[in-house]
């Protein structure tokens, strides 16, 4: 499965107020920007229209729950043996937007921001219709009205690793660069997890941004090693369905029976609330996850390679905004 990852940088034309967290907001508006560049009929639901399946706000926004086989690319759900239970469920989003990581909430005219956009499979192909959406939405504006009106900014530069992807400046997309990583062969599609090199015994695992997990239809305010390796599981077999060759053949029961037996050696985990307004639903809406750090103990060689995957491609509900950004250190 191709993940490419595109840094963009832009700078503020007007006074700015955002939220501590600005995942919500930054995801609120793009939406509104790529619908009002690629939509063909401005004034019909996409529920009824003809272009549904073609039309890339579609695709990336409304996406469809369906019959989730290993065909077809829905959320794998693991039941406490272990085993997968296909359901009715949509694919994953197939972008990560990550906000600046910073809990700076108020921006003068001329400061700088950035963030980082993350785009699985077939979809980087379509890196230009993002890069001129997030141009759309420097022109909406972001955050809270100040003086009738939300913060402008420009879009100034968007990079690949080391190659330039747009210069303002130019106002030209350099074609040809729209990925510049590949995700682990042994997660796309492999049923071998081998432990890496050495015996590990014990790692950390630091939250970056909130993490949104649920078990048992229950969101989870601790989070015990084999929550998080259910949570893993769901998340590796669903991109990897959705936009890579197929869901992988990994051991799903063994892995979870092994994961039961990881011992939580410390945690520093805390519950934090915050607040994002769905336009969609018309109401604010009080989002929960946690955050902070936990450190596991025990044979823990084998999901090495999940939690590399999910440190790139983010995990748990709410990913769309950010969510469930992970860093691992043994």
């Amino acid at each position: 499965m191709q993940l490419g990852k595109y840094s963009f940088s832009c700078l503020f034309q007007d006074e700015a107020l955002l939220p501590e967290y600005k995942g919500s907001t930054f995801r609120g508006v793009f939406g509104h920007a790529l619908k009002k560049i690629v939509c063909a009929l401005k004034h019909q639901s996409c529920d009824d229209c003809l272009l549904r399946s073609r039309c890339l706000y579609a695709l990336v926004f409304e996406i469809s729950p369906f019959a989730a086989d290993h065909q077809e690319g829905g959320e794998i759900s693991v039941n406490d043996s272990g085993r997968r239970k296909p359901r009715m469920a949509a694919p994953p989003h197939p972008y990560v937007i990550e906000p600046p990581e910073t809990d700076k909430t108020c921006f003068a005219p001329g400061d700088s921001f950035d963030f980082q956009l993350i785009l699985f499979g077939s979809f980087n192909a379509s890196l230009p219709y993002f890069i001129y959406a997030f141009e759309q939405m420097g022109e909406l504006g972001i955050g809270r009205k100040i003086n009738g009106r939300k913060a402008r900014f420009v879009l100034d530069k968007v990079r690949a690793a080391d190659a330039s992807v747009y210069d303002h400046g130019k106002r030209k997309i350099e074609t040809g660069v729209f990925t510049d990583d590949i995700l682990p062969t042994s997660l796309s599609g492999g049923a071998d997890l081998q432990p890496e090199d050495g015996v590990t015994q014990t790692l950390t695992v630091e939250l970056v941004t909130p993490l949104r997990l649920k078990f048992e239809n229950r969101l989870q305010a601790k989070l015990p090693f084999h929550i998080l390796v259910r949570a893993m599981l769901r998340r590796v077999a669903s991109l990897c369905a959705a936009y890579g060759d197929g869901e992988p053949s990994l051991d799903y029961r063994g892995l979870v029976a092994r994961a039961m037996r990881v011992d939580t050696a410390g945690t520093d985990l805390r519950w934090f609330d915050w607040r994002r307004y769905s336009n969609r639903q018309d109401q604010a809406m009080l989002m929960g996850g946690l955050t902070g750090s936990v450190t596991y103990q025990g044979d823990l060689g084998a999901f090495l390679p999940l939690l590399r995957f999910c440190e790139r491609t983010h995990l748990g509900k709410q990913t769309a905004f950010g969510l469930g950004k992970i860093k691992v250190s043994c």
